[in-house]
């Protein structure tokens, strides 16, 4: 084998590094409608997390799929961990004074 000139690391190719390595499965999380009060999973994509400058005003919301209901619902400190995470679009607020 030979060595790579930039990495100083043994040649390989892109397809012998990732042998063996197996697909990993979407991220889904469940949530639940406070209006028709159904459950479901959703996607990553189908959630959108707004952080601000308080716990007050740090929250996570979606459409729910099953009545069309604009959610949104707060983010404590391990939610946004769990939602970020998961690859979750983040946006950060900024308080206006």
């Amino acid at each position: 084998m030979s060595e790579s000139a930039t990495s100083g690391a043994v040649g390989m190719s892109v397809a012998s590094a990732f042998a063996g390595m197996r697909s990993v499965a979407p991220v889904v999380f469940r949530a639940g409608c406070p209006d028709c009060r159904g459950h479901f999973e959703l996607a990553a994509s189908a959630l959108r997390l707004a952080i601000g400058a308080t716990s007050r005003t740090t929250f996570y919301s979606f459409t729910c799929p099953d009545c069309g209901a604009s959610v949104r619902k707060p983010a404590g400190e391990r939610i946004v961990e769990l939602l970020t995470g998961g690859g979750v679009s983040t946006l950060r607020l900024h308080s206006t004074l």
